[in-house]
């Protein structure tokens, strides 16, 4: 079903304030789950993360941000152009200053940036969980952004009241550019997720897939802290793209955020259409990318496989043993599509776009049931199952991925039933989409 939507989309609230002032805490607390993560230290939030909220009816997005501090490392003066592309598409900015700690000069930098910014501004002072914080918040007037109001984000004190105050100083809807929209109520813009180990440029084709700076991007391991999903309007219609934290053996991780990281990135797989498997080509085939892609498959997800830094490798010599290296490593794989691309400079990533459409119908195809029995019956007619074992009837039963059951009048061993999922897959064209068989006896 499709219906046209008039007007315009909810407006948008976005947590700014330093490092380690509890925005991602008051970001939860406002959404009530744990979608962002929380680490007593600063730093860990580094990109752009957002989340539908609602208060008393009202509809609102909020956006939790990470430390702004432009003039600190190069890692931080990249957190901070994405708080401040986030503000620039504001309808208002929750300001986070600590009232365990007082007024710094840190706090009064974030407020001269954003008196300049021209956008709506309501002062929360954090971490104000008794009666004196309380009262103590009125310093933070000199900011110059008006009243504070106080709030414990980990207790929840006040926070209705704060949701309050926000509500009343947003409209219910923000115009947008066109008219009219069209939205297929019927289907969800399909998920595609970027997973890989640390550092193989993740981010960087994330950006160039959704043609903005979306995700920090930095030459140190372990940049991105949360999955970040964008949705992204394509030739082929709308596709969220989800880049996740890079994943190493668990045995390394060495803090709760990066433990929670690894959770989160596990999480789009298993939510996820498709995976897009990168690989740092300089580096090869490594037995952490075999122990992701074991996972990733049996999830159930498709995978396409991308060389990445393909430029680095400079002889044909050295290029043909990458590619062998791929197929001998991750032979277990159904002949998944491998593509050679530069996420920095572009190169080959046009030829994404083509494999990904034909991954997402794979994985979503249902198959008539006439058309299953017809497979199922020729191949056992070509070859028989020992024991007088026999498929009496086979359907499709779910998609996401194509999962096929079978009723049997007896067991029937695992090399037959790879031999007719093999049948199954060339008969219909399935390629490297995963396919699941489920096995029912007549009398079950």
């Amino acid at each position: 079903m499709t219906k046209t939507v008039e007007g315009g989309v909810d407006p948008t609230v976005v947590i700014v304030g330093r490092p380690n002032v509890g925005k991602s805490t008051l970001f939860n607390r406002i959404v009530g789950e744990q979608a962002a993560i929380v680490e007593d230290r600063p730093g860990v939030t580094r990109d752009r993360k957002e989340a539908a909220a609602e208060w008393l009816g009202h509809h609102f997005v909020l956006v939790d941000t990470g430390g702004w501090l432009p003039s600190g490392s190069e890692l931080e003066a990249k957190v901070s152009r994405q708080v401040e592309a986030a503000v620039r598409a504001a309808h208002l900015v929750l300001f986070v200053v600590d009232g365990s700690v007082g007024m710094t000069d840190e706090d009064a930098s974030v407020a001269a940036w954003i008196r300049r910014s021209d956008v709506p501004v309501l002062l929360v002072v954090n971490k104000a969980d008794n009666d004196r914080r309380e009262t103590d918040r009125w310093e933070f007037m000199s900011l110059g952004v008006g009243e504070p109001y106080p709030v414990s984000a980990l207790h929840g004190r006040r926070a209705g009241d704060l949701l309050d105050e926000v509500v009343a100083r947003l409209p219910d809807t923000v115009e947008i550019d066109v008219a009219e929209i069209e939205i297929d109520e019927g289907e969800k813009p399909p998920r595609v997720a970027l997973v890989g180990r640390p550092n193989v440029g993740k981010s960087t084709l994330f950006n160039r897939l959704v043609g903005e700076d979306r995700s920090v991007v930095h030459d140190m391991p372990g940049t991105t802290r949360d999955s970040i999903d964008t949705l992204v309007e394509t030739e082929d219609g709308p596709v969220i793209f989800v880049d996740t934290a890079g994943m190493r053996r668990r045995s390394r991780i060495d803090d709760s955020a990066e433990y929670y990281s690894l959770v989160r990135a596990l999480r789009a797989v298993d939510d996820a259409d498709v995976a897009l498997l990168v690989i740092d080509a300089t580096e090869g085939v490594t037995a952490q990318d075999q122990r992701l892609v074991e996972r990733i498959d049996a999830s159930g997800c498709p995978i396409v496989v991308l060389l990445n830094k393909w430029e680095l490798v400079a002889t044909g010599e050295d290029r043909a043993h990458v590619e062998s290296e791929v197929r001998r490593k991750l032979h277990f794989l159904d002949d998944p599509p491998v593509l050679k691309i530069s996420a920095l400079t572009g190169k080959g990533v046009h030829k994404l776009r083509p494999v990904l459409q034909e991954s997402i119908t794979q994985y979503h195809r249902r198959v008539p049931t006439r058309d299953v029995n017809k497979v199922i019956a020729a191949a056992q007619q070509r070859q028989p199952a020992a024991g007088g074992a026999r498929v009496m009837y086979a359907l499709q039963g779910a998609t996401d991925p194509p999962t096929f059951t079978l009723f049997v009048n007896r067991e029937i061993a695992q090399p037959y039933l790879r031999y007719l999922e093999r049948s199954i897959r060339e008969a219909f064209g399935f390629g490297s989409t995963p396919i699941k068989i489920r096995v029912r006896k007549r009398n079950e």
